[in-house]
């Protein structure tokens, strides 16, 4: 069974996806234990709840970021994770923690990549009148929201819509693709190479493998 690490921030709604996918054998996959940097992160009740290791670093202990992440690098390569799964991490990791996890290393992000990579994401759709709207599983790199993409989904957008119509209507899609990819990697059959993401040994399009070209 492959060991599976979650980083979480805040409410743990993608970490709930995939413990569920995990007890459902939908992911072939041990879910090791789940980290915050925030102490209060109502996602580790939740892992809590389902007996899953969970820690909480706060980053007022260390000097800097790349001290933090070291520590927190240490701390998770004691669970021995084949893959790490950033569900609603809010912290910009630091060079060496992307690098020490270089294709093994999966974020979620609600936009359509490229599009609105960093925060705000639903604010900027609907400041700009977008009709559709979505979210991206992606490899990690050190460019910002700027790794390949696996799987997006969309979602359309109405008039009159608020933001919280608007994360209720992603949140509901990135439960069905997160624990997708996260079983896909764990199954072997998707990988990084170079900048691009592959699926059973395929190149997949730069908007992922739900690409309509």
């Amino acid at each position: 069974m492959k060991n599976i690490v979650v980083l979480i921030s805040g409410n743990g709604s993608n970490l709930q996806a995939i413990i569920d996918a995990c007890k459902q054998k939908k992911i072939n996959g041990t879910l090791r234990a789940v980290f915050s940097n925030k102490a209060d992160a109502f996602g580790l009740e939740r892992a809590r709840e389902a007996e899953i290791p969970a820690h909480a670093l706060s980053a007022s202990q260390f000097s800097s970021r790349e001290a933090f992440d070291r520590e927190l690098m240490q701390e998770i390569d004691a669970y021995a994770p084949d893959v790490v799964v950033l569900a609603g991490y809010m912290r910009i990791l630091s060079p060496a923690f992307v690098a020490h996890y270089q294709g093994r290393l999966l974020n979620i992000h609600p936009s359509l990549l490229p599009k609105y990579p960093g925060l705000n994401t639903h604010r900027q759709v609907l400041d700009n009148g977008d009709e559709e709207h979505g979210t991206s599983v992606h490899f990690v790199t050190d460019e910002l929201d700027g790794g390949p993409v696996i799987l997006q989904a969309k979602v359309p957008v109405f008039a009159g819509d608020t933001e919280e119509e608007i994360t209720d209507r992603v949140q509901h899609q990135e439960h069905a693709i997160y624990p997708l990819v996260v079983s896909w990697f764990v199954d072997g059959r998707l990988e990084m190479k170079g900048n691009s993401a592959l699926l059973d040994g395929v190149q997949l399009p730069a908007q992922g493998y739900a690409s309509e070209e």
